[in-house]
């Protein structure tokens, strides 16, 4: 047997606390009738009340109450087999995780806005499969495509600045270690959501974008961070900042052009993100749910369980119009 939501087995604390209530009601009445009346009395002004039937009342309003209970947590039994085909888009996210994503001109920090933002889509997903490719002077798979979101989100929660200690943003790296994750023999039915602040790129970046685009992978790229600069934390430090050779502060900046032109290139688009928002939500639903074809990712054989749910409604009911019906008083002899 299953249960379709346990979380009401808590209202059982009811069948207790009512029966503990008609104890305390009976013995209280009959307390209240002694403090006026005699026993003998008493019987003869109420001579057609027995305190039998209305304890046979009050047995049926609770059994009416925990039948209502079982009916509110579903209770499941005997299934049948039915095919389950997951359609869907393949996603590739890739972060970029150099030392520039540190600074604060998005809080707490642009890396780890990224990675709250790419964990609400995964809340979100429904179907595809992705994928993390992390990147800095260099770029590696993460984690593969999968339809498991949970090991995906485990993985995101490793990826930091000293992940990769070879420095730079090798966006052209980045993106032909992300086509080789998709699947070689599709064509079709590829997203690579592309997030960094895209300064200091490194290798032929429009090159890579183009052979992505016979691919069939369309780039959605997502800048983070102000054109104007943001100083970047020096990593373990308190307060400190990166500065070159000459003790002059260094200042991260968004190249946006060469993220729209990676975007543009491949039919994704570009989102800049100057707050934190990255818009993922958006692209998702928009750019990639409405805008691509999806495709079968995987068909499966799942037990489908049967409602008994309403069993125990339909006895509930059962008993809460038979005791409204069951009078209290003896039956004339």
């Amino acid at each position: 047997m299953k249960f379709g939501n346990l979380n009401y087995f808590y209202l059982l604390w009811l069948i207790p606390a009512l029966t503990a209530f008609f104890i305390y009601a009976f013995r209280a009445k009959d307390k209240a009738i002694e403090a006026f009346l005699t026993l003998n009395l008493a019987g003869k002004l109420m001579p057609r009340i027995s305190r039998g039937r209305q304890k046979f009342k009050a047995a049926l309003l609770i059994l009416a109450v925990f039948f209502i209970i079982l009916a509110l947590v579903r209770p499941r039994w005997g299934f049948q087999w039915e095919e389950v085909k997951r359609r869907g888009v393949d996603i590739i996210i890739a972060l970029d995780v150099s030392q520039s994503m540190l600074a604060e001109d998005v809080k707490p920090n642009r890396l780890e806005r990224a990675k709250r933002e790419i964990t609400d889509l995964l809340q979100i997903l429904e179907g595809d499969r992705i994928g993390l490719v992390a990147f800095a002077g260099t770029a590696f798979v993460q984690c593969p495509l999968t339809l498991d979101y949970g090991a995906v989100s485990i993985f995101l929660d490793y990826l930091d600045t000293d992940l990769i200690p070879l420095q730079g943003t090798a966006l052209g790296q980045a993106i032909r270690t992300s086509t080789k994750a998709f699947s070689s023999q599709e064509r079709k039915s590829k997203a690579l959501i592309l997030i960094t602040d895209g300064e200091g790129h490194e290798g032929d970046i429009l090159a890579a974008a183009e052979e992505a685009k016979k691919e069939g992978v369309k780039i959605f790229a997502i800048g983070i961070g102000k054109e104007g600069g943001a100083p970047i934390p020096l990593p373990g430090s308190s307060g400190g900042f990166k500065k070159d050779s000459g003790g002059e502060l260094i200042l991260t900046k968004l190249d946006e052009v060469t993220l729209q032109k990676i975007a543009l290139q491949t039919g994704g688009s570009y989102v800049r993100s100057v707050t934190g928002n990255l818009d993922l939500e958006k692209i998702y639903q928009k750019g990639i749910q409405e805008g691509m074809e999806q495709k079968e990712l995987k068909s499966t054989r799942r037990k489908r369980w049967e409602e008994r749910f309403q069993w125990f409604a339909v006895l509930a009911f059962i008993l809460i119009v038979g005791e409204s019906l069951y009078s209290e008083k003896k039956r004339a002899q």
